[in-house]
């Protein structure tokens, strides 16, 4: 298959994403599709984090999804309690493939289990407090879990229930950690305000209870914003024992709550997923002191210069050379089956649009193979995601980011700790190695590509139609019917039944399970069943 970017005229791409689309419509929308120009040209500047317009079909997810389905969901000793009817109750039971190693027979992991108080119309009527507080004495009488947090849905929002009211009072009664999340699905314009909700009550209620420093390496990490999406984190965990790097906790695949307690304790915090937990990162660093920098283990390029990054800030010259030995002998099996993969590979097109920082990282693993991104966007970015936190000063607050509390965070007086000092992050800075930042997606992507925020389906079908790309990769709402239009779709929310895919073996089953699916004969021979049999023709009537 030929790369059919060149037969495009990229200044009339947009013109046919927005055609179709009623006027008003049309000049939001406008705003949210960006070409990507040559770095001697200025690319304009992007909308995002604003509410999809109704009656588009959206990628997105809810708050409740972000706060309890993304960063909690991961953790396996604490309860995960939805307070709603039993419908929000699917996403209580784990869905996206989040994975778990238990640290010994006698571990617990409550990641399996569907918690949920199952509110009938009589609570939604006169409240469901009472049926709260009982699902908290069940779960504590059976289970005697560590902690259990307790999950607004739409409903309890909408009636009054007061989540944390209960959590302090069952707390009591119980003498276990109990808290609540206000995260309501309706809340904020995407699961982007669950995320920050989450990291809010995390900070809040858990980090910072147990002082203890645990291993014995020089080199303590946390690994902020990798979930362990099939396995993603056991690979990185393999690296780290490799090199002797301490990971007090990750936030929050294959996590605990004790290793959460005991994060403060860390002398680096490495921030993967930017927009799910950057909220957590700056909050350690003002209250403990912990620095924090961005890194991507999606990519064997990017791991490695991962790596190389903690050892620099490290500093330890052994450390380096050890980081680098490994490194050495990691690629030799990457590039040999790199470089059989690529043959096979290279020239031809991808489309990205997922949430998290997928869409960034992912683009490094199609570079790796010789592909071009041609397309990329997230579901439930803000604009420093996409231009990178130097815009955050010109960021206006809308009526949906005041929704959510603001916590304020002052140095522990006790605790606080600063890892460098001021000389040596200068030192550090100097040599290239930025702390508290992220440069956005848009930077890195090539010319002539696009940066679609909150796609919609009809603009889906429109990329797919005009570029014709080897491979989409999405969630699982636009799956079947990115296949049926005989194209291959690869799943990255939840990677189907693949993975892991980051680190050095990550990046060797991508490679394998690119190849898999596009250079098989299957999809020439499928077209859309819309196109032979279409069931129902319409069109938009709007007033000019």
């Amino acid at each position: 298959m030929t790369n059919n970017k060149e037969n495009i005229n990229s200044a009339e791409v947009k013109k046919e994403l927005l055609k179709q689309y009623p006027p008003k419509v049309a000049r939001k929308r406008d705003k949210q599709i960006v070409l990507i120009k040559s770095k001697n040209e200025k690319t304009e500047e992007i909308q995002a984090n604003v509410r999809t317009i109704p009656g588009i079909i959206t990628q997105r997810g809810c708050c409740y999804a972000g706060c309890k389905g993304v960063v909690l969901g991961p953790t396996r000793d604490i309860v995960n309690l939805t307070h709603g009817p039993i419908g929000c109750g699917f996403y209580s039971w784990l869905t996206r493939r989040n994975q778990t190693m238990p640290d010994g027979p006698d571990d617990e992991n409550y990641m399996t289990y569907c918690f949920s108080t199952d509110m009938q119309e009589e609570e939604i009527i006169f409240g469901g407090e009472k049926k709260l507080k009982k699902a908290i004495e069940e779960i504590h009488e059976l289970l005697n879990p560590k902690a259990i947090g307790i999950f607004s849905t739409c409903p309890v929002g909408l009636i009054g229930d007061d989540v944390h009211a209960v959590a302090r009072e069952m707390s009591e009664k119980t003498g276990i950690n109990i808290f609540g999340f206000s995260c309501e699905g309706y809340k904020g314009v995407s699961q982007s305000s669950g995320h920050h909700i989450a990291n809010n009550q995390l900070f809040k209620h858990i980090v910072g209870l147990d002082d203890t420093v645990k291993g014995s390496s020089k080199y303590r990490i946390n690994l902020l914003g990798e979930y362990n999406i099939g396995g993603d984190a056991f690979e990185l965990d393999r690296i780290f024992k490799a090199l002797d790097i301490d990971l007090v906790s990750t936030f929050s695949g294959n996590s605990s709550y004790d290793q959460f307690a005991n994060s403060h304790t860390a002398d680096l915090n490495l921030v993967m997923c930017h927009r799910s937990i950057n909220y957590l990162a700056d909050m350690m660093k003002i209250k403990f002191g912990i620095p924090w920098f961005k890194i991507n283990f999606i990519g064997a390029e990017a791991t490695a210069k991962s790596l190389r990054k903690i050892g620099k800030y490290f500093g330890d010259a052994d450390f380096r050379k050890k980081i680098e030995d490994f490194i050495k002998k990691e690629m030799e099996e990457v590039e040999k089956v790199r470089v059989e993969m690529e043959a096979k590979c290279r020239g031809r097109l991808a489309m990205i649009f997922v949430g998290g920082s997928r869409a960034h990282h992912y683009q490094e693993l199609f570079k790796e193979l010789g592909m071009e991104t041609v397309g990329a966007g997230y579901e439930f970015a803000h604009r420093d995601d996409y231009e990178g936190r130097r815009v955050l000063p010109n960021i206006q607050a809308d009526a949906d980011s005041r929704n959510i509390e603001e916590l304020t965070i002052e140095k522990d007086p006790g605790r606080y700790n600063p890892r460098i000092t001021d000389e040596k992050m200068k030192m550090l800075e100097s040599e290239g190695l930025t702390f508290s930042e992220y440069e956005g997606m848009m930077q890195e992507m090539t010319n002539g590509s696009w940066a679609i925020d909150d796609i919609s389906q009809y603009e889906t079908e429109k990329m797919i139609e005009l570029y014709k790309p080897a491979v989409f990769c999405a969630g699982i709402k636009e799956k079947y019917i990115v296949q049926k239009m005989g194209i291959p779709m690869k799943q990255l929310h939840s990677y189907d039944y693949g993975g892991p895919y980051a680190g050095f073996n990550g990046a060797i089953n991508f490679y394998r399970e690119i190849d898999r699916m596009i250079n098989t004969e299957i999809w020439k021979h499928i077209e859309a069943p819309w196109k032979k049999r279409p069931e129902l023709h319409a069109k938009y009537v709007f007033a000019s």
